[in-house]
């Protein structure tokens, strides 16, 4: 342990003494959607309820980009029932946010 530190038992009595109550939540993955999509692979998460107010502590590898919404699966079926390429596929699925008989419907 380095000088100075905290041991993570006298962290968590100093944080209960101060009305906070943390909580690991156990996470695969954290999307956080806004103008800048954000994925966070591989999440150390934790919640933090201090007096009612509850805070969410997100660490892990961050990737900026839009989350796929449709599995490989779903592109063969919209290719398949459509008669499309499974390129057009995945676009229409893109544009219809992974809703499938919607995609097949642009598509026919």
């Amino acid at each position: 342990m380095m000088p100075g530190s905290l041991d993570p038992k006298k962290m968590q009595k100093m944080m209960k003494q101060l009305g906070m109550e943390p909580e690991q939540i156990d996470a695969e993955e954290v999307v956080i959607k806004g103008k800048d999509n954000y994925i966070v692979k591989n999440p150390q998460v934790t919640l933090i309820d201090m007096k009612g107010k509850k805070t969410f502590q997100v660490m892990g590898d961050v990737q900026k980009g839009k989350k796929e919404t449709y599995s490989d699966e779903d592109v063969e079926t919209v290719s398949e029932k459509a008669d499309v390429s499974e390129e057009e596929a995945k676009k229409a699925l893109e544009k219809t946010d992974g809703d499938i008989a919607d995609a097949i419907m642009k598509l026919k």
